[in-house]
């Protein structure tokens, strides 16, 4: 954090002892001390909300784009699914219309299919 050598250090406290004398040095070391110590509390405590709400919003960031893509995805795969329906009732359609043409027989009289009518000349 603060580059300090021991030799600035020794400065410090050599000053310090000719302003506060030998009595009061102790007691104004203790309380720096107590001072250093509660800046620091403070600087690690915004570093930690700075970092959570980093997280927080890496997290929002992260939750969006996989919200993003499973929209994709499922939008694709209702396309997917919706394409061969499509195709099918396409096909049904003309399967219904190809039944539509097929001669129908009156109530009473029995149907006749192709497969009897083979096996009915061979006899």
């Amino acid at each position: 954090m603060f580059d300090i050598g021991f030799s600035e250090l020794l400065v410090v406290f050599v000053v310090g002892l000719l302003i506060l004398g030998p009595e009061r040095l102790p007691t104004a070391a203790k309380t720096a001390g107590l001072w250093i110590r509660k800046i620091r509390r403070s600087i690690q405590s915004v570093q930690r909300e700075i970092n959570a709400q980093l997280d927080q919003e890496e997290l929002q960031r992260s939750i969006k784009e996989t919200n993003e893509r499973i929209m994709r995805e499922t939008a694709q795969f209702e396309q997917q699914t919706q394409a061969p329906n499509n195709t099918e009732s396409s096909s049904s359609s003309g399967a219904a219309n190809a039944s539509s043409e097929t001669p129908k027989a009156a109530p009473n009289e029995p149907v006749v299919t192709k497969s009897t009518d083979e096996t009915a000349s061979r006899t």
